[in-house]
């Protein structure tokens, strides 16, 4: 028996990095899954690797038409939906004095209003299918504030905030909304034309390795397991939380001239 078995599940931003992941692992447990993303390629690859199990569907998080596009290929290939995880976001790092109000409102469109709109959109279905788990990526920005990174940090703290609304409010017909607030983990998010995907793992494991207690990044997967347990019935009675895995970077900050163990 799988952790998910019989559950129905969305999952934007889900071709590569944490989205792929939770795809993947949702599938194995059982759940039937919307693998969706603007990667077309990407997506229908992870869709199609997973299996009978698994669709890909083109899912621009800014728009309502794709929302509702997403939602009916759900419903009428799986009949249901169970579970929704926000997952897809981006980031576009600036200083503050430096920062265009273009990026500023590319960033929160779909960090933020994705996520709005996904909420909004899954309501009725999961009512219809009675009940359900929402799952909205945050971040430990969403928790502390970080620099050069004005318009992330924004985005999830609002997510967070929306989180505890929306658990409010959709409690009472069986809908839990919780929040998850990941660490430095390593996926693409951080890849530019500066940096490759390697370059940012390297990168992060050197600043984990100073700054966070567990002393690493973390690995898609670990926060995909989180995500499991908020999806599946053994978080029944959480709702309007947050779930850090961070290797303890927001639990404070050393203090000076101590040496650990």
């Amino acid at each position: 028996m799988g952790r998910l078995d019989d559950k129905v599940a969305l999952v934007s931003g889900g071709a590569r990095g944490m989205g792929q992941s939770h795809c993947r692992l949702f599938a194995s447990e059982g759940a039937k899954v919307l693998v969706a993303d603007v990667l077309d390629d990407e997506g229908a690859a992870v869709a199609a690797d997973i299996g009978a199990n698994a669709v890909y569907q083109h899912l621009d998080v800014t728009s309502e038409d794709d929302w509702a596009a997403a939602i009916e290929v759900v419903m009428e290939t799986f009949g249901r939906l169970h579970v929704l995880v926000n997952n897809a976001g981006i980031a576009e790092p600036s200083p503050l004095a430096d920062l265009t109000l273009e990026s500023y409102r590319k960033v929160t469109e779909v960090n933020q209003t994705g996520v709005f709109l996904g909420m909004r959109a899954a309501i009725r279905p999961m009512i219809a299918s009675g009940g359900g788990s929402i799952i909205n990526i945050s971040s430990i920005d969403g928790l502390i504030g970080m620099n050069n990174l004005t318009s992330y940090i924004a985005s999830k703290w609002a997510v967070r905030g929306m989180t505890k609304t929306a658990a409010m409010e959709l409690g009472p017909v069986g809908i839990r909304v919780n929040s998850i607030h990941p660490g430095f983990i390593r996926t693409h998010m951080g890849s530019s034309e500066v940096m490759t995907p390697e370059e940012v793992h390297e990168h992060l494991e050197e600043y984990s390795a100073r700054m966070a207690p567990m002393g690493r990044a973390g690995g898609p997967e670990e926060i995909s397991r989180l995500a499991l347990f908020l999806a599946s019935d053994e978080s029944s009675y959480s709702t309007g939380s947050e779930f850090v895995s961070d290797g303890g970077y927001t639990a404070g900050y050393p203090s000076p001239g101590v040496q650990p163990l």
